[in-house]
C-alpha cells in the first residue's frame, strides 16, 4: 500500500523557546491503526495538531493525500479538515442540539453554506448520519440531546460524526482519557472496528498501553519532541519503554 501521510523533519516551537516537536518523520498507509504514546508533554497532541493544521510548524513538511498541509492558508485549511476526522478527549458536542444534529454537522461541508445556514440536510446525509450512529450503537439516541447523555455515549457520536465525514485519516486525541477502563476499551474497540470496516488510516493518542496493544498495528513513541520508537506492539520490550519514558534520564 502507498503512504497516506507523509511527515519529515516536522519541528514546532513555541513562543516560549519550547521545542514540541523536533525533526518528526514518519510515514502512514491507509487503513493502519497507529498509536502514539508517551509521557504528558512529549508532543503528542501538538503532532495531531499539526496534522489537522490547528498548530503552524516551523520547519518540515506534511502531506496527506498528495497535499502539502504545511504552509497552507487557511481558506484551503478549512478545505482540508473535510479530509480529517478528529474525535476530541472532551467531545466538543454542541450540547443543547440533538445526538442526529451533532453527528450531521459531519456533513457541513459537503451541504451548502445556505442549506447549513438553515439547518437542512436532506436524505442523503441523513442516511449517512444514521448508518454511522448504528455502527457505534447510538441510533437509539438519536433524538437525546447530546447534555443528556453519558461520556462513553457522547465519545460515541463524535465517532459517528468524525465517520460521516467520510475521512481520509481520523485523529483521536486521548479519546478515553475521561472514561473507565470498561468503557474505554468499548470506545477503542468501536473506533478501531469501524476504522478497519472502512480501511482509514486512524492515529490515536493513548496512555493506555495494554488497551492500545489489543487494537492497533503499530506503536511510535515520542519523548521530548522526539520519535524514540516506531514498531508493533508486541516490540515494545522493556528497551523501548525506557527509551519512552525515561528519555530525560538517559539522554541527560
Amino acid at each position: 500500500m502507498d503512504d497516506i501521510l507523509q511527515i519529515k523533519d516536522l519541528r514546532l516551537e513555541y513562543p516560549n523557546g519550547h521545542a514540541a516537536l523536533k525533526r518528526v518523520t514518519f510515514n502512514a498507509k491507509k487503513g493502519e491503526i497507529i498509536a502514539i504514546i508517551g509521557r504528558s508533554g512529549a508532543g503528542k497532541s501538538t503532532l495531531l495538531r499539526c496534522i489537522n493544521g490547528l498548530e503552524k510548524p516551523q520547519a518540515g513538511s506534511i502531506r496527506l493525500d498528495g497535499e502539502e498541509i504545511v504552509g497552507m492558508e487557511e481558506r484551503q485549511l478549512t478545505n482540508l479538515r473535510r479530509k480529517v476526522g478528529f474525535v476530541w478527549q472532551e467531545y466538543n458536542l454542541i450540547e443543547r442540539l440533538s445526538v442526529m444534529s451533532n453527528v450531521l454537522t459531519g456533513r457541513l461541508s459537503y451541504n451548502g453554506r445556505g442549506k447549513n445556514l438553515i439547518g437542512y440536510f436532506d436524505r442523503g446525509h441523513r442516511e449517512i448520519a444514521i448508518r454511522n450512529l448504528e455502527r457505534v450503537n447510538m441510533l437509539h439516541r438519536a433524538s437525546y440531546r447530546a447534555d443528556k447523555i453519558s461520556g462513553g455515549e457522547k465519545q460515541r457520536v463524535s465517532i459517528a460524526r468524525a465517520l460521516s465525514q467520510e475521512p481520509t485519516i481520523i485523529l483521536a486525541d486521548e479519546p478515553v482519557a475521561s472514561l473507565d477502563p470498561n468503557l474505554s476499551a468499548i470506545i477503542i474497540g468501536d473506533l478501531a472496528r469501524v476504522a478497519r470496516e472502512d480501511g482509514t488510516l486512524t492515529i490515536i493518542n493513548i496512555h493506555q498501553l495494554d488497551l492500545a496493544a489489543k487494537y492497533v498495528d503499530r506503536m511510535i513513541g515520542l519523548a521530548q519532541g522526539v520519535i524514540v520508537f516506531d514498531g508493533t506492539p508486541a516490540q515494545l520490550d522493556d528497551a523501548a519503554m525506557d527509551r519512552i519514558y525515561n528519555f530525560d534520564k538517559i539522554s541527560g
